[in-house]
């Protein structure tokens, strides 16, 4: 049987009805094709056509086998038929898949854009697919393994990365039958060229030494170089992780995180007029005048607020470590809220699924929305000038601040 006897001749009375044809009318044609093709294809095989009885025949028949096919159309039955020697399975269908490519890939997109497993199953259901199983919806956002899987490997070449911004984010998880807390590990960075990248992800079981320094080697191991000051919130076990594998790195405690602390020090009826002082540090044009203002704040609170006093004297070089780099960047480097607004977008995506399988759906989510975030930021405009990376990768930890703070100018001076 010839390609040209079992495809449909193209016309005007061929298109109209297309067109206008229902879901019940394009499965119908789907199947009536898919069957014809497999027939075809059998004769071709059995070198002789159906129920033929010729001395050149190399096979027989033996009956059929039904397999239910999801595509966008909806499901459609098929009877795939059975040789008596040896296999047959067309190459259209795929081994051990049930839905055509393109369905499992808008399966995946919808997963990835924060549509959860129960939804997606209405969804299938409105296209016609009738046992789409929550099950099948997580096997089919398997597609995004091998994005998630390429992303988190691959080599950290656009550095040196002189900003970092490291957190992490509680994620729910079942393991060994019972639910439990693991954290996702996030680090973002700015490269060489002023923009900002996702440096990588990866789940721990909590937010100690050991999880974080496993993390940060490995970023280490990619290629993640020239890192002069990274922010985060104030875990002993990510500081002693930063020592321990970005030497020469200095650590900015993130002033919104910070912050917050140092208002729980204080009577609830104080904390507006201690939040407006506090952020009267961060206010000033200089180097030299932040750290004047620092000093003054908290002579202001010993009075009456000494345990604020006190938190906020022995955090000042913590706090103030952004002051050690031009001030054009300030307002990017001094806190962590660059990340906890990537971290907004992660959790809008991650609340509709609620309790994760494992931590490889973690990572699949998450490591997606984070490749898609990154080719975001790529072609978005730099997050700052190339020339101040730049700057400091040339002077290092050397940089010397004057009345009015180090400016790109002065560096290059």
């Amino acid at each position: 049987m010839a390609a040209r006897d079992i495809v449909p001749v193209p016309g005007a009375r061929f298109e109209e009805t297309l067109a206008s044809a229902s879901p019940d009318v394009l499965r119908e044609m789907i199947k009536g094709f898919a069957q014809r093709m497999m027939d075809a294809d059998v004769e071709v095989r059995c070198n002789a056509g159906y129920g033929e009885v010729t001395p050149d025949r190399v096979n027989s028949r033996n009956g059929y086998r039904l397999r239910e096919w999801d595509t966008r159309a909806g499901t459609i039955e098929l009877a795939i038929p059975k040789l008596r020697q040896g296999t047959y399975y067309p190459e259209f269908l795929e081994h051990r898949r049930r839905a055509e490519r393109a369905l499992a890939s808008v399966v995946a997109t919808s997963y990835l854009l924060g549509v959860s497993t129960r939804r997606v199953e209405k969804l299938a259901a409105s296209l016609g697919v009738t046992s789409l199983s929550k099950s099948q919806v997580s096997l089919m956002a398997a597609e995004l393994d091998e994005m998630a899987e390429g992303f988190r490997c691959r080599p950290l070449d656009a550095g040196p990365y002189t900003f970092a911004w490291i957190d992490a984010l509680t994620q729910k998880v079942r393991e060994g039958g019972r639910t439990v807390n693991v954290h996702a590990l996030i680090a973002t960075g700015v490269n060489a060229g002023g923009k900002r990248e996702i440096l990588g992800i990866d789940v721990a079981s909590s937010e100690d030494g050991a999880g974080w320094l496993a993390f940060l080697r490995g970023l280490v191991a990619r290629g993640l170089s020239g890192v002069q000051l990274v922010t985060s919130d104030c875990h002993q076990g990510l500081r002693d992780a930063i020592a321990a594998t970005l030497p020469g790195a200095a650590w900015q405690r993130c002033r919104t995180h910070y912050h917050r602390n140092l208002l729980t020090r204080v009577p609830k009826s104080a904390q507006p007029r201690v939040s407006a002082l506090v952020r009267t540090i961060f206010e000033q044009p200089g180097a030299a005048s932040v750290r004047a203002q620092h000093a003054q704040v908290v002579t202001a609170l010993q009075a009456k607020f000494p345990l604020a006093a006190t938190h906020l004297d022995e955090a000042r070089d913590d706090i103030l470590a952004f002051t050690a780099f031009p001030r054009e960047v300030w307002r990017q480097i001094w806190s962590n809220n660059p990340q906890e607004r990537l971290n907004k977008e992660i959790r809008r995506r991650t609340d509709v699924v609620g309790i994760f399988p494992g931590r490889g759906a973690i990572i699949r989510l998450v490591g997606a929305v984070l490749a898609e975030q990154n080719d975001e930021w790529t072609e978005a405009r730099r997050y700052m000038g190339p020339e101040i990376p730049a700057a400091c990768q040339k002077t290092g930890n050397q940089l010397e601040t004057n009345g009015v703070g180090v400016t790109i100018e002065a560096i290059g001076a």
